[in-house]
């Protein structure tokens, strides 16, 4: 052991002297029995891990009324011009009593729909706003129990019933019906799909207001493609995927008419 580390101690004074840079300048060589082990880098503490992403919302929990008093509560809010061109249509925005829902929250939820990008007003020749109760419009959005929705459909000579129970919206003259079964619960496949409720909620009030603008029901135009706003996708997607938006790019999106 003594005579190995002597020539280990000489072999570091002979490189030690070596002049191989500059003149006069020594240059260190460290013994690899002297290097230090490599550093281990510390696990990050449990702040600095990024939190995973919510998982998207499916569906809305709580108690959920089926019927209603036919009476409602009228948002008050007017609301900025949507779209940049063409005639103005004005709407109203109203909420069922008991229903559990915020008449402003809906109207919120209604103006990002129809805002877009993706809405009805990036046509170019359409602009919407929404007014107050007791002003001129042209339709009113409502958000009622499914019972309620049942009756006022009806009253339009829109049957909305699936297997004798009230289950899509609808539109009759003048106004956009949206159920509030539909509207906190979805509808299964897209449930099964993991498609977010807000997806949702922006498809069925673009579907509902474009039948109010005169728009018809479409069919998908193959498997794998964008669903026409205009499809029927509270019932099913026929191989489309889930879309609500009546734009797409910019360009108007539709399927083979049904």
């Amino acid at each position: 052991m003594v005579v190995l580390l002597a020539a280990v101690g000489a072999a570091v004074a002979m490189v030690a002297g070596s002049t191989d840079g500059p003149a006069g300048k020594v240059i260190p060589v460290t013994s690899p029995l002297a290097v230090a082990p490599p550093t281990i880098p510390a696990s990050p503490s449990p702040s600095e891990v990024p939190p995973s992403p919510e998982p998207p919302v499916l569906q809305e929990p709580g108690p959920l009324p089926s019927t209603g008093p036919g009476r409602f509560r009228y948002d008050d809010q007017v609301g900025p011009v949507l779209g940049t061109a063409g005639a103005v249509q004005r709407y109203r925005v109203a909420v069922e009593s008991g229903s559990g829902v915020k008449v402003g929250e809906f109207g919120l939820a209604v103006r990002a729909a129809l805002a877009g990008p993706g809405s009805w007003v990036d046509s170019g020749r359409l602009r919407l706003r929404q007014v107050t109760a007791d002003s001129r419009f042209d339709f009113t959005v409502y958000l009622v129990t499914a019972g309620t929705a049942a009756r006022m459909c009806a009253a339009g000579n829109v049957d909305i019933r699936i297997g004798g129970q009230p289950y899509t919206s609808c539109r009759a003259p003048g106004k956009v019906i949206i159920n509030l079964d539909r509207w906190r619960l979805s509808v299964p496949h897209f449930v099964e799909a993991e498609v977010p409720l807000s997806v949702y909620r922006t498809y069925v009030i673009n579907h509902e207001v474009g039948h109010q603008l005169g728009n018809r029901h479409e069919r998908c135009p193959r498997r794998g493609e964008p669903a026409p706003v205009m499809m029927q996708q509270t019932l099913f997607l026929k191989g489309c995927v889930a879309n609500p938006w009546p734009y797409l790019d910019g360009r108007r999106y539709a399927g083979p008419p049904l």
